[in-house]
């Protein structure tokens, strides 16, 4: 529970004296910084003027009813409030959850009882920082496809899932590396879905998409009046995600500064607030993600060389889309049958043409791309035989061929014509080369009497 109470700062608004010192002793103890009043009128001072992360107010005080505080603690930054009642006093316990309490606690009590309910009180007060960045859990759903070309891929994942369930708290950092669109999220959630943080919190960000001022806030949190907005208090996603995961999408992003700020969160699983001379503990399995190698960026000065080694130790890079050989139509196939029940088609298929020119596109946008396609063509198009429209406009009819010349393509079990492909090489030599036959023999490797040979056989071929 002293992890809950590291670095924590706590208001006790008690009117008994003995209480109150017993009780700001042992937070104390725990590695809190506490606050003891005596009356409502000092504890609404210390609410609207302190950075204060919980407040533990009585409900009998000498100039009111403390229950009066749980508005002003609300305004004050959404401080949760733990109301101790009189034993006995449960319709004052409901009354002060009602207005808005965070949770109860019944008198008399031993002061070790208090970090129980802070700590019940720990995940609503996290609940709505969570909102606009809570990940859904990782299933059947989440397009992720392991085929031939990932198996080993597949099975490096499985080794860090063996050794997070060995260690259980502070997982290391996990480096997922790939050009945008080829599932680095994707991975995320599944790590996190198949491990040992699965019933834990999933917070995601994309760094590159953080204002730069407001970064460090977003990532660590603020105090009260650390800065001229800063009207409220706030936690961090590092805060946010303790105890589960946090996903920092284009990690690359992030400032020098800020990379120096992670790299403590990653080392001591300390963070500091905007604005707070105290650390706080967090324990988060850090998964973060670039579609730029990390390494080429720390050589060139561009990231934080300590900080891409601590995130290197579990590396893994996701290869793209068009080296995937015949997983792609695999994977296809998968997403097909998934986005089929999302629109409720019992069955939906490809036409010929459209996995002969899924084989040929190259798709630069990766998986995010094919899916996009699917999508679109089953919206707008035949369920039973698709055609994808977004690619169809940037390819000829010889793009709708099976291209050998793009990497992972494997031959097709009808056969391959070797002299057509010849034929094509010379006819994409000699395009190049602006139907310059001898500077398109020097892009061939042979002399021009075999080209001109070629294209009089070929000629004859066809009269």
């Amino acid at each position: 529970m002293s992890s809950l109470l590291s670095g924590r700062e706590i208001l006790v608004v008690e009117d008994e004296t003995l209480l109150r010192k017993r009780l700001v002793a042992y937070l104390e103890s725990q590695g809190a910084a506490c606050t003891g009043v005596g009356n409502l009128a000092e504890g609404r001072n210390a609410l609207e003027s302190l950075p204060l992360d919980y407040a533990m107010i009585d409900v009998n005080l000498p100039d009111g009813n403390g229950m009066d505080l749980i508005e002003v603690a609300a305004s004050a930054g959404g401080i949760p409030v733990v109301i101790m009642t009189s034993e006995g006093g449960w319709q004052r316990a409901v009354e002060a959850m009602r207005r808005g309490a965070a949770d109860y606690i019944a008198k008399p009590f031993d002061p070790p009882e208090a970090p129980l309910a802070l700590a019940r009180c720990e995940s609503g007060r996290r609940e709505a920082r969570l909102k606009s960045h809570r990940e859904k859990p990782s299933g059947e759903d989440d397009g992720l496809f392991f085929g031939d070309a990932l198996e080993g891929f597949r099975a490096q994942l499985d080794r860090v899932l063996a050794a997070d369930a060995r260690l259980g708290k502070q997982l290391p950092p996990v480096l997922i590396e790939g050009e945008t669109g080829t599932g680095k999220s994707t991975v995320a959630r599944w790590l996190h879905a198949n491990g040992p943080r699965r019933d834990k919190e999933l917070v995601a960000i994309n760094c590159a998409a953080l204002p730069e001022q407001l970064a460090e806030s977003e990532l660590f949190g603020h105090v009260k009046g650390a800065f001229t907005d800063a009207k409220q208090a706030r936690i961090g996603l590092f805060e946010a995600a303790d105890g589960g995961t946090l996903f920092l999408d284009e990690i690359a992003s992030l400032s020098p500064s800020l990379q120096a700020k992670a790299l403590t969160a990653v080392e001591s699983g300390r963070i500091r607030k905007v604005g707070s001379e105290k650390e706080i503990e967090v324990d988060v399995r850090l998964i973060a993600a670039s579609n730029r190698p990390l390494k080429e960026l720390s050589a060139s000065g561009e990231f934080r060389e300590d900080l891409y080694h601590r995130l290197s130790l579990l590396q893994f890079e996701i290869p793209p889309l068009r080296d995937r050989g015949a997983d792609l139509v695999r994977l296809a196939e998968h997403l097909l049958a998934r986005l089929a029940r999302k629109y409720g088609y019992k069955t939906a298929r490809f036409s010929k043409r459209c996995l002969r020119s899924m084989m040929a596109y190259e798709w630069p946008g990766n998986v995010r791309e094919l899916e996009h396609e699917i999508e679109r063509a089953l919206v707008l198009g035949d369920p039973e035989a698709l055609e994808f429209s977004g690619i169809a406009a940037d390819q000829g009819e010889e793009g709708y061929e099976l291209d050998w010349l793009r990497a992972g393509w494997r031959f097709p079990e009808e056969g391959f014509s070797l002299e057509a492909a010849i034929d094509r090489l010379i006819a994409r030599g000699i395009e190049q080369s602006g139907g310059n036959v001898s500077a398109a023999a020097r892009l061939l490797g042979v002399n021009r009497d075999y080209i001109r040979y070629r294209l009089g056989k070929k000629k004859n071929g066809e009269e």
